[in-house]
C-alpha cells in the first residue's frame, strides 16, 4: 500500500473528518491516478484510506477514516446504498432525484441523479473513474434500474487529468425524458442538457416562488437566466391556481435559443396558455438596462445566474458580477416587489452573497426585507463535516 506522508500539522483538517488532502499539505509519498492510498501524519499515525489524484491541487481525497476499513467492491456498494436509502428520509416531490451527492454521500468526485427510470452519472474525480464499473453495477443493484447515461463532460475532469467522457454506461434508451415536479412537468434531454440533464438542485425553491405566485398574484414577472424555463413554469403554476394567470405578462431572458424554445415548450406541457409570455434571447445584464430606460417594472424577479466563483480565487470578480445584476433588478422593482436572487458559486458564501445584495441595495437606492433564505433541496445535502457543500445560496427580498 502506498503512502501520502503529511507536513507537520497538516493532519488537522483530516482530524475534523474533512475529505480533502491538498498539494501543499504532503511532505512525500504518491500514488496512480485513482489508487487507494495511506494517508499518515507526519510521525506515521493513520489518518485515512483516500483516493490519489497525482494531476489536481487536491491530491487525495477521503475514501474513510477507518484504519480496519476495506476500500473494495463491497465498500462501494454499501456507500450506493446507503445514499439511496437516505433519499426516502426527504420529502421528495419528484420523480427526478439526485442520489449521489459526491463527499456528502462518501463518494468524492461522484454526482447521481435519477430521471425517472435512468440514472446519470458524472464521475469527476481520479477515484471514482477508477471504480466506475463497480460503481455502475452498484448503483443500478441499490435502485432496481437497468439503465445509466454518463455525464463526466463538466469542467472539473480537466483538473483531474481525465478526458470528457459522455453516452450510454449500461442499457440504453432515449436520452429525452420528462419529469413530475411538484404539481408540474418538465422535460429535459439527459444527453445535452446542463449538468445531468437538469437543475433539480432548484426544486423546492421552484416551489416556494410557485406559492408565492399563488399568494401574491404577481402581474409582472421576469425570470432571467431562465435556462428551460422552471421558474416561470412554477410562477405559472401558481397563478393560474389563484386565477389570475389570464392577463399575467411572464417574461424569460437567457442567452441560449434552444433553452427557450423548450421553456416556450414547458408551459404548453403543463397546458398554461400564457398569452403574455415573452422569451427573449438576450443578454441578462443588457436587458435589465434596457427594461430601466423603458420605465418598465415587475411584482416579481429571479436572478438564478451560472457560477460566477467557480473557486475564492475569482470571488472578487465575481462580487462585482452578482452586485450588477441584483443592483438593476432592484431598481426593476415596485415597493412590494419581490426578489429571488440566487448563487450557485462554491467562492461565495451566504454572508458574502448577503453583502453582496445588501451593498448592490445601497447603490440602486432601495432597501428591502430579507424575508426568506433558500438553498438547494434535501437531495444536494451539505453535511456537518462537509460545508463546502453549501454551494447554493438565495435570497427572497422583498422591497420596502
Amino acid at each position: 500500500m502506498k503512502v501520502l506522508r503529511l507536513k507537520p500539522g497538516k493532519e488537522r483538517s483530516l482530524q475534523r473528518r474533512h475529505p480533502w488532502i491538498f498539494d501543499a499539505a504532503i511532505a512525500k509519498g504518491g500514488g496512480d491516478a485513482g489508487e487507494t492510498v495511506r494517508i499518515e501524519s507526519h510521525d506515521g499515525r493513520f489518518l485515512a484510506w483516500a483516493a490519489c489524484s497525482p494531476a489536481s491541487k487536491i491530491r487525495a481525497r477521503v475514501w474513510s477514516f477507518d484504519e480496519g476499513q476495506r476500500i473494495d467492491a463491497a465498500f462501494f456498494a454499501a456507500r450506493c446504498r446507503a445514499a439511496v436509502q437516505a433519499r426516502g428520509l426527504f420529502d421528495i416531490a419528484s420523480d427526478g432525484q439526485r442520489l449521489v451527492h459526491g463527499e456528502a454521500d462518501g463518494l468524492p468526485g461522484l454526482i447521481v441523479d435519477r430521471y425517472g427510470d435512468t440514472l446519470v452519472a458524472q464521475f469527476l474525480s481520479a477515484g471514482v473513474e477508477r471504480w466506475k464499473a463497480v460503481l455502475a453495477d452498484a448503483l443500478l443493484a441499490a435502485t432496481g434500474l437497468t439503465k445509466l447515461y454518463e455525464r463526466s463532460d463538466a469542467a472539473g475532469r480537466e483538473r483531474e487529468g481525465l478526458p470528457p467522457i459522455t453516452g450510454w454506461l449500461r442499457g440504453e434508451g432515449p436520452t429525452e425524458i420528462t419529469i413530475q415536479e411538484h404539481g408540474w412537468r418538465l422535460g429535459l434531454d439527459v444527453a445535452t442538457g446542463h449538468k445531468t440533464g437538469f437543475y433539480l438542485d432548484q426544486r423546492d425553491s421552484r416551489r416556494r416562488f410557485s406559492e408565492l405566485a399563488r399568494h401574491r398574484r404577481f402581474a409582472r414577472v421576469l425570470n432571467c437566466y431562465c435556462y428551460t424555463g422552471g421558474f416561470t413554469v412554477a410562477a405559472a403554476h401558481g397563478l393560474a391556481a389563484a386565477g389570475a394567470l389570464q392577463g399575467a405578462e411572464l417574461v424569460s431572458v437567457d442567452s441560449s435559443l434552444p433553452a427557450l424554445d423548450r421553456a416556450r415548450a414547458h408551459l404548453a406541457l403543463n397546458g398554461f396558455e400564457a398569452a403574455n409570455a415573452q422569451f427573449l434571447d438576450a443578454d441578462v445584464n443588457q436587458t435589465l438596462r434596457r427594461f430601466i430606460e423603458e420605465g418598465r417594472q415587475f411584482d416579481a424577479i429571479v436572478l438564478d445566474p451560472p457560477k460566477f466563483a467557480p473557486t475564492v480565487a475569482h470571488a472578487d470578480r465575481a462580487a462585482r458580477a452578482y452586485k450588477d445584476i441584483n443592483r438593476l433588478a432592484l431598481k426593476l422593482l415596485p415597493p412590494g416587489g419581490v426578489l429571488l436572487t440566487f448563487s450557485c458559486s462554491g467562492g461565495i458564501g451566504a454572508d458574502l452573497f448577503h453583502k453582496i445584495v445588501a451593498s448592490a441595495g445601497i447603490d440602486a437606492g432601495v432597501d428591502g426585507y430579507i424575508a426568506e433564505r433558500l438553498g438547494a433541496a434535501p437531495d444536494h445535502p451539505m453535511t456537518i463535516e462537509f460545508p463546502e457543500g453549501e454551494y447554493l445560496k438565495g435570497l427572497v427580498v422583498v422591497r420596502k
